[in-house]
């Protein structure tokens, strides 16, 4: 064998062995990320509570599309876990099929929620200005920042969609899938967790 041969032996092993270990990094890292936007929203959560508790404080009804906002999401959730188990089978078409349902239902979802921001300001709730409150402008940054965090999940699914197709994924290799489908499933339990809150704490 000549050094030419053994070098790019050497070259591929090296290459093999840094994917290998960017693979077992990744699910850690993101998941430092899932648990620092936890402390985010717990945060501006503890906050909302604080503020509340010091008088001057509207209560309103929460618009009754955040409820079709909330089925949506977790609707999303039941589609990616079948995409999610499609691909552990290695069907390719119904991988697709159900990362394609996720997409559209997470879309609907920024939708509903743009829908429910026009709800509000007919009922007087403003986010900033002299006719805002500080209940209403809680409401507003913390549905603002969920949706910042769904505009990652909405790109990953596009990309784990775009892989699906080119059938890049298959049952013994679908960690970029995962990947997206931790962090869907975080985004939905972290909004009806909002929901939740918002709701019952007016």
């Amino acid at each position: 064998m000549d050094s030419n041969t053994e070098t790019v032996k050497k070259g591929g092993l090296q290459r093999e062995e840094l994917k290998q270990a960017q693979r077992k990094a990744a699910k850690p890292l993101l998941y430092v990320g899932i648990v620092s936007i936890v402390m985010l929203f717990a945060g501006l959560t503890s906050a909302y509570v604080v503020r509340a508790d010091n008088g001057n404080w509207l209560v309103f009804q929460l618009p009754g599309i955040t409820i079709l906002s909330t089925a949506l999401i977790v609707s999303s959730s039941f589609s990616m876990l079948l995409a999610q188990m499609a691909i552990k089978k290695n069907n390719y078409s119904l991988t697709s099929l159900a990362l394609l349902v996720t997409l559209i239902l997470g879309v609907a979802f920024f939708f509903t929620q743009y829908e429910g921001w026009k709800q509000l300001t007919a009922q007087g709730i403003y986010f900033i200005g002299k006719y805002s409150n500080a209940s209403g402008s809680f409401l507003y940054l913390i549905a603002l920042v969920h949706l910042a965090h769904m505009v990652g999940g909405i790109l990953a699914l596009l990309v784990s969609f775009t892989k699906s197709l080119l059938k890049r994924y298959s049952s013994a290799n679908y960690l970029g899938l995962e990947l997206t489908a931790i962090y869907w499933h975080f985004l939905d339990l972290l909004w009806v967790y909002l929901f939740l809150f918002l709701y019952f704490y007016r």
